[in-house]
């Protein structure tokens, strides 16, 4: 659903540093905390969940397949599933809850001028949680997204979720300690062929989802995204939420799409110079106790958008047939089906398009957009933002002085022109740029507004693919326009997110937006880009170029 489709109540947002910048930050931490449980969880602490999970009939049946496998006793393997159910699992504590919760209130409002979440979401997702057992599916741009998640649980009154982390974090030390405490559960990074530790980390989750235990975060996405556009999703978490629902464990599990959108991100240097190559720093917390110069920087607004839980069983519906479970004891690993590996990985592709339709565009993505291609004429920005949801109504020279100040560390206004800081000398005494110095700033620079550029490519994407296979293509017959934008669809397929047997629908809503800003005119037969339209279809097909400039080399 895009903004534009949202009822008015949708678009109202709340600010939660309002309120933390009035009162007491301790008052906020030590208050009542009684969130409503799923109706269906028994009270059960993390220790009686670990214990649920090694006396599963699931795990019993893995460490004697393992054991015979590799000639090993099956006490000896149930030790070793043992520990590395202690080295994951999460310890979820009131107290450590509290403790984060005092500490964020102090670091956001350092960080952010403002934190604005929808209300009617979290209204949603409190009557979801009662209802189902529920999965929050957040987008990846920053360290902070779980954070800022479990933060505005809190203060909603609403369950803290448990957690899927990566195992550098709990080498932390303190920190990891913190998070563990704080309903963070510890993955690591290459499983590879691993039985016993694939096993023993489905059982966990499984538990945590059949039981209604929690919430479960995870990052359909993954990885963070360096370039902050969304990436191809990964099923292996996926797979491990839903199994319960396909099993029949479950009557209906909540998928709940979550968008975080920044003005500012804080690693937007450390993911240029990654993507440069250069290695990222381990995770560490003296690496995070030197990272406290962030907090005198000004990262503008946050937005956390909860989106509309998704039912499983609903979307699932005509589209898996749940009777292949019932040929094997529920308890039995069991491998999904291609109708099943198909369905979990649309859903998942749902999921991301979901995410990015509520994520909120700031005015310096579009900015970004035209900075990058060096456009004199403003027509075509200005065309392409009836291709946009809303953004910020204020005074346009308001909305671009505040956005260049947030991001000058990048660009700067000199008479009357944008110019990236790359294009500019040095600290005066600094002397000259070696070659090598010189390419790196540039593309340090270029990298950094090229990722804000990437937030609004999900909007224009579908469009630009159709501006260039009108470009492209010989003649305006509507039959080969649309296999040129099949083309374009199937070649970037991994670099953008294209829910499964869609094209046709893409399409046409690549149509219908082109129509409206006047850059094609369309009948049954024809599609073709009046003159008046090729500043538009200019700018659309510029955004594309350096993505198929990638592909030529």
């Amino acid at each position: 659903m895009s903004n534009k489709e949202r009822p008015e109540e949708e678009k109202e947002f709340m600010d939660i540093l309002e309120e933390r910048r009035r009162s007491s930050d301790l008052g906020h931490a030590l208050r009542t905390f009684t969130p409503s449980p799923y109706k269906g969880a028994p009270p059960l602490s993390a220790g009686a969940l670990n214990r649920k999970v090694l006396e599963s009939q699931y795990l019993r049946y893995i460490t004697k397949e393992v054991a015979m496998e590799t000639g090993e006793s099956v006490d000896l393997v149930r030790e070793e599933a043992s520990g590395i159910l202690e080295e994951m699992s999460q310890n979820l504590q009131l107290g450590f809850i509290r403790l984060l919760g005092f500490t964020l209130s102090k670091v956001f409002k350092r960080l952010f001028s403002h934190i604005n979440v929808n209300q009617e979401g979290l209204n949603r997702l409190q009557q979801a949680i009662q209802e189902s057992p529920v999965i929050l599916m957040p987008n990846h741009r920053s360290y902070v997204d779980f954070l800022v998640l479990s933060y505005i649980l809190f203060t909603y009154d609403l369950p803290i979720p448990v957690i899927a982390a990566g195992i550098p974090l709990m080498d932390m030390k303190m920190v990891g300690e913190i998070l563990r405490r704080s309903g963070a559960f510890f993955i690591r990074r290459a499983i590879g062929s691993d039985k016993l530790y694939w096993a023993v980390l489905s059982e966990y989750v499984k538990t945590i989802v059949r039981t209604g235990y929690a919430p479960v975060e995870f990052y359909v996405e993954g990885l963070r995204s360096r370039t902050l556009k969304s990436l191809t999703p990964k099923l292996g978490m996926m797979h491990m939420v839903l199994e319960p629902f396909f099993k029949g464990e479950v009557y209906d599990i909540k998928l709940v799409p979550i968008s975080i959108s920044y003005d500012r991100v804080l690693e937007e240097s450390l993911l240029a110079h990654e993507l440069l190559g250069v290695p990222k720093p381990r995770e560490t917390t003296m690496g995070l106790l030197k990272a406290r110069r962030v907090l005198e920087e000004d990262y503008g607004s946050m937005h956390v958008y909860f989106g509309m839980p998704l039912s499983v069983r609903q979307l699932t519906k005509g589209r898996v047939d749940r009777c292949e479970y019932n040929l094997l004891p529920r308890d039995l690993p069991q491998r999904p089906s291609v109708e099943t590996q198909e369905c979990v990985s649309w859903l998942a592709q749902q999921v991301i398009r979901v995410q990015e339709q509520n994520s909120i565009l700031s005015p310096w993505s579009l900015m970004a957009c035209l900075v990058l291609q060096g456009h004199q004429n403003r027509d075509p920005g200005r065309r392409a933002v009836f291709l946009c949801p809303p953004i910020e109504q204020l005074p346009e020279n308001q909305v671009m002085a505040s956005s260049m100040a947030l991001h000058r560390s990048v660009i700067r206004c000199h008479r009357g022109r944008v110019t990236l800081l790359e294009e500019e000398e040095g600290p005066v005494g600094a002397g000259p740029f070696t070659t090598e110095e010189g390419v790196v700033r540039r593309a340090r620079a270029v990298l950094m507004v090229a990722a804000y550029r990437n937030q609004a490519l999900h909007v224009f994407i579908r469009p630009a693919m159709l501006a260039l296979a009108v470009h492209t293509t010989q003649g305006s017959r509507r039959e080969d326009i649309y296999s040129s934008f099949r083309f374009l669809l199937d070649l970037f397929s991994n670099d953008f997110i294209f829910i499964t047997g869609r094209s046709s629908q893409d399409f046409e809503e690549a149509c219908s937006l082109l129509r409206k800003c006047g850059a094609v005119q369309t009948s049954q037969q024809e599609v073709t880009s009046p003159e008046e339209g090729q500043s538009t279809t200019s700018f659309l097909r510029a955004l594309l170029q350096p993505f198929i400039d990638a592909y030529q080399v």
